[in-house]
């Protein structure tokens, strides 16, 4: 079956990956990636070995193999060298307004028959109250461990 992404280093980017390989400075990942694209390196320089062999020489997974492949041919040599940023960085469930409610509701007394404002009470009340649309307890433990809240 032939591959769907072939690697081609240009003289330049093969003496960049042994320079970067020799100099073994770098993080781990990133030196078994440089391994990885010298290794799959199909141009007339270059080894061209099997995904197989890449993987079993450098103690990674087939699937690796492929994805700093893959990388390499759809974003270049420095995506495929570094670590994918993860952009799904999600706005905060409570803004300062809906946390200072929920920090003057945990101080407040606890509802008719009931010891004291548990999790999932207080997320509950917030919701009822329509500070927020919906929250979790986990999220409410988190913003009172942050704020350094008592309960009590």
């Amino acid at each position: 079956m032939k591959k769907q992404y072939v690697v081609q280093l240009s003289q330049h980017q093969r003496q960049q990956l042994r320079r970067l390989v020799s100099a073994g400075t770098e993080r781990a990942r990133k030196l078994t990636h440089a391994r990885i694209l010298l290794a799959a390196d199909a141009s007339a320089a270059g080894p061209q070995q099997l995904d197989a062999a890449i993987a079993e020489a450098l103690g990674v997974g087939v699937s690796t193999v492929e994805r700093v492949r893959k990388r390499f041919c759809e974003e270049g040599l420095e995506a495929a060298l570094s670590r994918r940023r993860h952009a799904q960085h999600r706005a905060p469930r409570l803004d300062g307004e809906a946390e200072a409610h929920l920090i003057a509701l945990a101080c407040s007394s606890p509802p008719e028959g009931h010891g004291g404002w548990s999790l999932r009470l207080l997320a509950g009340r917030m919701v009822t109250l329509e500070y927020v649309e919906s929250v979790s307890h986990e999220c409410v433990r988190q913003t009172l461990k942050r704020g350094r809240s008592s309960r009590g």
